[in-house]
């Protein structure tokens, strides 16, 4: 049996294709069919590699019994996250007004006008710990809309009031003192013993750790590179790092960073190897450049295309299990390596006859041993015959705002290393980007198997915008920088508004039941948070740049053209109205400001002829914005050597050879 989602491309999607449920996918066909036939809605929003979704989708989507209840009264409408960001964002709010959290799988049952009544997230076979089970939960809801329905109704219009009120901004003027109260909300919830902020579950969030690392930096504050620089240690030495095969799960269950869900994220490990370059510039601890060349690695094992693209994500489930590729117990290692090598492994990396994970083992560095104390051929053995195991699924769709952040990871990672390796991945897949993912300046979500989604969102735009411009900091190639000024002008005039601030879907996009301008940083920095970012750096490289933007949804041409100088300000004004309630969940914004602040010094680099940029990259400061130029002549070079010319607050100083 196969229902609606049988022709889509989304992985999420096809891994329901065959359920006894009539999904469809998000499309006026299902809304019309629920009007038609005077059914309610339910939607249910997920991705591929998320293991409470297969768990609901093995409880309840496989059983017919409950698909029986879906199909009589209900239309179900199946929706990919990761595709539609809209729709998730809409709904997410949602779901987090109503129940005071939110995550994956989220049920939302509505109207056929796409107005919500009732949401939460997964919902068991049978009651459990206070929560009605799923058959029981759509009955209630199939008779209450038989029986009740104009209270339902009043629900929907009430939330929808309460919701529209939530994005009503209020004009204010910006804070100056948001990123130093930002970094004392972090040292309030900071972890000395094991790292990291605040209470189990621990998320990694790089772009906070970047910011740490730039203020303390920036602002010579001890307290704020430590907390980062830590919780950046710990993370390397517990099991959400892969110790065998590298890169980085989600998140850790538990406050030591041993025990992750398994999942791996292309934009964690973007993120990632972001933030372990930084700090290896700030603290030149090897350790920290290791961390960032090792996940790298992992990604172009494992999550790089045949064009240089990059894949969304990899599975936490084999065999219906969490966690059991990655686990293992001393036997198992025993047998693989032999007794003579398998000791001294195990007892580097934790391993125990008892187990340390459901009576498995996970490798971890948490008792303090050296990080790199070699095995690496026991590694290379046991990886691969941890590929023999049966094989994670992996989310092979390409998405825009990823690929975005990998290519700004591996930029920075040549700057770091002078590795062409890295900065010929980070070129690849921009014109994999432009090539696949572009049409002139529109841009989509992403694509799979040669098949576009959907027109993209404000992040495709900013995210894609912030990669060209760390493209043309890496390389000084005009091409990049006037890409990115096209880019940065077509998402002012598609998601801009007048009041400040853009909106996440524009005049390119479907209208919903709300038009959110999300500016709060989640596991993502936020798409005004990169825009913020965007137009800093442009007004920076482009001082006496203009963008145009503000046209209107409905059509008209209502265009405001000026300068990146006073964009960027008007969006930094914007973000900081609202990080004023709570500066800690604004980094990315926080970032923007603090380049606005204090501009990077300005390093003109002259090169000998045929000398390559490589050789003198990693030596220069990674806050600085660097121009290469080929010497056609002699009167730029000192001495015939390499020659630097650096220029701070408005002053050049004199050339020297030597940084």
């Amino acid at each position: 049996m196969s229902n609606h989602l049988k022709g889509q491309t989304s992985p999420y999607l096809l891994q329901h294709a065959e359920n006894p449920v009539y999904w469809y996918p998000w499309c006026e066909e299902a809304f019309e069919k629920a009007r038609q036939e005077d059914k309610p809605v339910f939607l249910s929003i997920g991705y591929s590699t998320c293991h409470w979704c297969h768990v609901m989708a093995r409880e309840s989507f496989e059983d017919v019994q409950t698909a029986e209840i879906l199909n009589h009264d209900f239309v179900s409408v199946k929706v990919d996250r990761e595709e539609r960001p809209d729709i998730d964002s809409v709904y997410m709010n949602v779901c987090q007004m109503l129940t005071g959290s939110g995550g994956w799988p989220m049920s939302i049952f509505m109207t056929a006008e796409q107005k919500p009544f009732f949401a939460g997230t997964y919902f068991p076979p049978e009651p459990r710990f206070g929560t009605p089970g799923f058959p029981e939960l759509l009955r209630a809801i199939a008779g209450q809309w038989k029986s009740n329905r104009a209270e339902l109704i009043n629900s929907a219009e009430k939330i929808l009031s309460h919701l529209r009120r939530q994005e009503e901004s209020v004009d204010s003027k910006m804070r100056q003192d948001l990123p130093k109260a930002a970094a004392d909300i972090f040292s309030k919830t900071y972890d000395a013993k094991y790292g990291g902020f605040g209470q189990a579950p621990k998320f990694p969030t790089p772009h906070n750790l970047i910011f740490l690392l730039l203020y303390g930096w920036l602002k010579n504050d001890q307290d704020a590179l430590k907390q980062a620089e830590t919780t950046l240690e710990k993370m390397r030495r517990g099991g959400i790092f892969d110790q065998i095969g590298y890169g980085f799960s989600r998140y850790s269950t538990d406050p030591y960073y041993l025990a992750p869900h398994f999942e791996k994220m292309l934009y964690d490990n973007a993120l990632l190897i972001a933030a372990y370059s930084v700090a290896y510039k700030a603290s030149n601890r090897p350790v920290f450049l290791e961390t960032a060349k090792k996940t790298a690695e992992y990604i172009f094992r494992e999550m790089t295309g045949s064009q240089g693209e990059f894949y969304s994500a990899q599975d936490a489930d084999s065999d219906g299990e969490e966690g059991k590729y990655y686990v293992w117990s001393k036997e198992e290692i025993c047998k693989v390596l032999g007794k003579d090598k398998a000791e001294p492994f195990c007892r580097h990396f934790g391993v125990t006859e008892k187990g340390n994970f459901e009576g498995r083992n996970i490798l971890n560095l948490l008792d303090g041993k050296e990080i790199d104390e070699g095995f690496d051929e026991e590694k290379q053995i046991l990886y691969h015959y941890r590929r023999t195991r049966a094989k994670l699924h992996l989310d092979d769709k390409v998405l825009t705002a990823w690929n975005s952040l990998m290519i700004c990871a591996m930029a920075m990672l040549y700057r770091v290393t002078g590795n062409r390796r890295y900065l010929l991945a980070a070129e690849q897949a921009s014109r994999f980007i432009e090539e696949h993912l572009a049409s002139g300046d529109i841009l989509y979500v992403g694509c799979r198997e040669n098949v576009r989604s959907v027109k993209g969102f404000l992040d495709e735009y900013a995210y894609y915008c912030m990669a060209l411009l760390g493209l043309y900091e890496t390389t000084s190639k005009p091409a990049y920088l006037a890409r990115a000024e096209q880019i940065c002008s077509a998402a002012a005039k598609q998601f801009g508004d007048e009041k400040g601030g853009f909106f996440l879907s524009g005049t390119q996009n479907s209208s919903l039941i709300l038009r959110p301008k999300e500016s709060y940083d989640g596991a993502l920095p936020s798409g005004n948070s990169v825009m913020a970012y965007c137009l800093v750096r442009l007004s920076q490289f482009k001082p006496d740049g203009t963008a145009e933007g503000y046209a209107s949804p409905e059509g008209r041409a209502d265009t405001l053209k000026d300068s990146y100088k006073t964009w960027a300000e008007r969006q930094l004004a914007f973000v900081a109205q609202e990080a004023g309630r709570y500066p800690a969940g604004y980094c990315m914004f926080l970032i923007a400001q603090l380049l606005n602040d204090h501009p990077p010094q300005k390093i003109t680099v002259v090169l000998p002829r045929e000398e390559p940029a490589e050789r003198v990259i990693s030596h220069l400061p990674l806050y600085a914005d660097i121009t290469f130029c080929g010497e056609d002549g002699s009167h730029a070079l000192l001495n015939g050597r390499t020659t630097y010319y650096v220029c701070r607050d408005r002053t050049c100083f004199p050339p020297v050879n030597d940084f």
